[in-house]
């Protein structure tokens, strides 16, 4: 079955960008000027799917208004004959059909998944964390590289990232064997294992396509990590009953809930940009050259 649907959770307090986040979802802080979630929308639209459902919560009415038409607004900027700015607002309204459902209570990122079981309808889909933002190397959409993976062997697919083995303890870990230099088959995982036991140094990188199944794998997962109901425990038990590949992510995943990682972002984001890139980069040699040393 092709891919037609995406599933963004975007529901958790965001507790690490206080007091930022107390008012303002960490989804919609700007990397420059772009809200993040907008880069993962932006993603499965390049992907060609424009049927999104998001898990949000209390407190992220921001985001379904980011991605709803602001009818004043449109009209000030009209009589203003700001039309660039125009044109950019209307293309936000119009990116995909964007679709929200509330988690009544912040029980994992499992359990808000489990939220998207009626939307999905009995097919695959993709699943994006909204506070991870996805370069490639070429430019290309993940979720597009991810989708031609499920196309080739019709199972769940994982994006995983290489990390420090030493820093393992920080992520989930995947266990297997490479079948080329990008894919590999998925025989274990393993949340936040010990240097000594994990298997790997490949871990789940914030992007998932999963199959209908995993909502009854999600019903008989017992909470976990945290006194939540965890993904990785539901897909332990999926991984059981069907065959699992991770992609290899040949890019960067840009982790916008950790605070040094957004400021790093914004800085690399910024020196793309037409419009300022020479001035950032110049303006960084020059308090690089007054920085003490180490």
């Amino acid at each position: 079955m092709k891919i037609k649907k995406a599933v963004i959770p975007a529901a958790g307090f965001g507790t690490r960008f206080l007091p930022a986040s107390k008012a303002q979802p960490k989804e919609m802080l700007p990397i420059v000027d772009t809200p993040t979630i907008q880069y993962v929308i932006e993603e499965v639209e390049k992907a060609g799917i424009d049927n999104i459902l998001m898990v949000i919560g209390k407190g992220k009415r921001a985001i379904e208004e980011h991605f709803d038409r602001n009818f004043e607004l449109e009209e000030e900027l009209k009589e203003k004959n700001r039309l660039d700015e125009l044109r950019l607002i209307q293309k936000i309204s119009a990116m995909a059909d964007i679709f929200f459902v509330y988690q009544k209570e912040l029980n994992g990122l499992g359990d808000a998944v489990h939220y998207a079981r009626g939307h999905i309808n009995n097919e695959p889909f993709v699943v994006l964390l909204g506070d991870t933002i996805i370069d490639t190397n070429d430019g290309t959409s993940i979720t597009s590289e991810m989708i031609r993976v499920y196309e080739q062997f019709q199972a769940p697919v994982i994006l995983l990232e290489e990390v420090d083995p030493q820093k393992v303890s920080r992520y989930g870990i995947v266990g297997g064997h490479t079948l080329d230099e990008n894919i590999f088959e998925i025989d274990s995982l393993i949340e936040k294992p010990s240097v000594q036991d994990a298997p790997s140094n490949l871990a789940v990188a914030g992007r998932y396509i999963l199959t209908p199944d995993i909502f009854e794998c999600l019903e008989q997962t017992p909470r976990g990590k945290n006194d939540e109901i965890q993904l990785t425990d539901a897909m332990q038990i999926l991984l059981k009953r069907r065959r699992f590949y991770g992609l290899k992510l040949k890019g960067i995943r840009h982790d916008i809930g950790n605070k040094l990682d957004f400021i790093k972002t914004n800085i690399l984001y910024a020196m793309k940009r037409e419009d300022m890139g020479k001035e950032v980069r110049n303006f960084i040699r020059k308090i690089a050259s007054k920085l003490p040393p180490e």
